[in-house]
């Protein structure tokens, strides 16, 4: 499971894969290394709604309070606020910030995906909050809006093309 965190202002991203006898827990804060962790699932136990595990020799004890992306999480007799985003909270963040995801001068592509449809052409002037184009990503089709009034200066994909997360899409003048 791979998801991205924001905690006092850093952010971090962290994948956790379940193996049959432990979890590989690996987290990179940003512009920094990954770093990799295993804790044994001899060492981890899950009571009610928090977990407990062992984790170089001291003991956890992690409580988690939330929905959408804002979680409050309890461990070591203290409250932190914590920005949680999975795959598909990171695609609805970015898409939600339409034009503005690449900068003012662009829009890209906030995660993998494919174009289905363009609804603009080289030239066009566009007002803010109307639809660009149609991605599929994550077997889910999203609008991707003008965040302001643009024109199109550039069309950098077509129809049926698979992006990369970060690639742009149009520019704009």
């Amino acid at each position: 499971m791979y998801f991205e965190a924001e905690s006092k202002g850093k952010k971090y991203k962290i994948d956790v894969t379940e193996l049959r006898f432990n979890w590989k827990i690996s987290i990179q804060e940003e512009n920094k290394e990954w770093i990799h962790y295993d804790i044994s699932k001899n060492d981890f136990k899950e009571a009610e709604q928090y977990i407990s595990f062992l984790f170089k020799g001291s003991s956890y004890l992690i409580d988690v309070i939330g929905k959408d992306t804002d979680y409050t999480v309890f461990s070591r007799n203290s409250f932190r606020t914590i920005k949680i985003y999975n795959d598909e909270m990171i695609l609805h963040e970015s898409l939600k910030k339409g034009g503005s995801f690449g900068g003012d001068a662009d829009l890209r592509a906030g995660m993998p995906g494919k174009v289905i449809e363009i609804f603009v052409k080289e030239g066009d002037v566009v007002k803010a909050n109307k639809p660009l184009l149609i991605m599929e990503a994550m077997k889910m089709e999203n609008e991707m809006r003008a965040s302001r009034d643009v024109k199109i200066k550039e069309i950098k994909i077509k129809q049926g093309d698979s992006v990369e997360s970060g690639a742009v899409l149009i520019k704009f003048e």
